[in-house]
């Protein structure tokens, strides 16, 4: 490998290393990981095949590259997620919001990189690292759903090995496996039932492996029009790890240790739902391209875990299964050739709700609208970069929460309001290299 190109894998990995935690509506798993398909709500996503990010869109696609193509590419979101409680929010919670929900103040970075190598013109190898699963939460400490949740990470980095095969002139196939590192932290506030304690706190930590396979084929009906498909299996993480509470009033922590719940350890089932997509791409004429993408998202096999105690007096369960719905997808985009370096993307999508009626403060995603752009510019013969921006529009999700026993007496109270005008800015900027 030339020193380009272990520079350019080098920045591929600190960008993967960044991606994780793209909490996204329709889910939990981004089409946004700092390349093109940014600039185009992801329509044509499994069907593109343009440049090395093929790897993980579709790694049937690395076959229409040549030589050893590399790119990698950085973005940052800023989520405007804020909850507002209403009359129905028990009075003994205050009057904290929470503030902005996602990463830091809003802003959470992302990225990814990809490279293909041509070991014939039939058969190509690929890499991929990038991080497109994940939410990463931070709520104020005395916000008033406290006691349901204060902090939840779930994030997941991607290392994808691939392989494609050009069976004939129209079809190829390609594989990759993979193999998932997934880090999880859920911290909740326990109503200690001596307010002279203050609030106590319970929290799970943990990381783990999982793994699955991707598979990916792409039909060339004519030299202007292709078809891609795509299936990606579900990946189990299987995260277990002990209670670690922290500020307990002396009589809770009794009751809790006879109960034999104060070194229990808890084990926490996420499945990383399979996916399947459906892409189009076709060159309508020399300045013209049209894009399409159906998909759907096993989000019913999820299985995120609510954690925390409903009633300090009588602390029964520390854990709560959360269901969730399946979800679909549609996309649909263009390019447009401005000249001959400049190309411009964009396109417009949409994804149903995963969760029915209220949202889980856990996941304050739902239903929403992409709308994107983005410009890419040809450097040279073997170099292009491009920038891309979309917006995702939530709308206004409700939260109600009933608790089974007051605040006053230990109890996490009601929690009533709404997310309101919920939206995510995504800005990405990306560079691919030929050799």
């Amino acid at each position: 490998m030339t020193g380009r190109c272990r520079a350019a894998a080098r920045v591929a990995w600190c960008a993967g290393a960044l991606a994780a935690g793209q909490a996204t509506a329709g889910g939990l798993i981004a089409y946004e990981v700092g390349t093109a398909d940014v600039g185009l709500a992801s329509a044509g996503y499994g069907a593109r095949a343009q440049d090395a990010s093929t790897v993980f869109t579709n790694p049937a696609g690395m076959t229409r590259l040549e030589g050893t193509q590399v790119l990698a590419g950085g973005q940052a979101l800023w989520g405007n997620t804020r909850f507002s409680a209403s009359s129905g929010t028990s009075p003994g919670l205050g009057s904290d919001n929470g503030g902005y929900v996602v990463g830091s103040d809003g802003w959470f970075p992302g990225g990814g990189g990809f490279a293909s190598y041509s070991v014939s013109p039939d058969l190509k190898l690929g890499f991929a690292v990038t991080g497109n699963f994940g939410a990463p939460l931070k709520y104020d400490n005395s916000w008033v759903g406290r006691y349901y949740v204060q902090e939840a990470t779930l994030l997941g980095i991607s290392l994808l090995p691939s392989i494609a095969y050009k069976v004939n002139d129209k079809l190829s196939l390609g594989a990759s496996v993979n193999a998932l590192y997934g880090v999880y932290t859920n911290q909740v506030a326990i109503n200690n039932p001596a307010p002279r304690f203050g609030d106590g706190r319970l929290k799970l930590d943990d990381s783990t492996w999982g793994w699955g396979l991707n598979l990916g084929l792409l039909y060339e009906v004519d030299p202007g029009t292709r078809v891609g498909l795509t299936w990606n299996s579900q990946v189990d993480l299987d995260f277990a790890a002990p209670a670690k509470f922290s500020n307990l009033a002396p009589g809770l922590a009794s009751l809790l240790a006879s109960r034999g719940a104060l070194n229990a350890e808890l084990k926490v089932g996420i499945k990383v739902p399979q996916q399947a997509m459906a892409s189009v791409f076709t060159q309508v004429n020399d300045r013209w391209a049209l894009l399409g993408s159906i998909g759907w998202q096993q989000w019913s096999k999820f299985g995120q875990l609510q954690i925390g105690i409903d009633d300090t007096m009588n602390p029964l369960s520390l854990t709560k299964d959360l269901k969730f719905k399946d979800t679909w997808h549609l996309a649909l985009g263009a390019q447009h050739r401005l000249s001959e370096p400049w190309l411009l993307n964009f396109g417009v999508a949409y994804d149903s709700a995963m969760q029915s009626g209220d949202v889980s403060p856990l996941l304050p995603v739902n239903a929403a609208w992409r709308f994107a752009i983005g410009g890419e510019q040809q450097l040279s013969k073997n170099a292009a970069w491009g920038i891309a921006a979309e917006y995702l529009y939530g709308g206004t999700l409700d939260t109600s929460l009933q608790g089974s026993a007051p605040v006053l007496v230990g109890g996490r109270g009601d929690v009533a309001g709404a997310y309101h005008n919920t939206g995510t800015i995504f800005v990405a900027v990306y560079h691919n290299w030929k050799f």
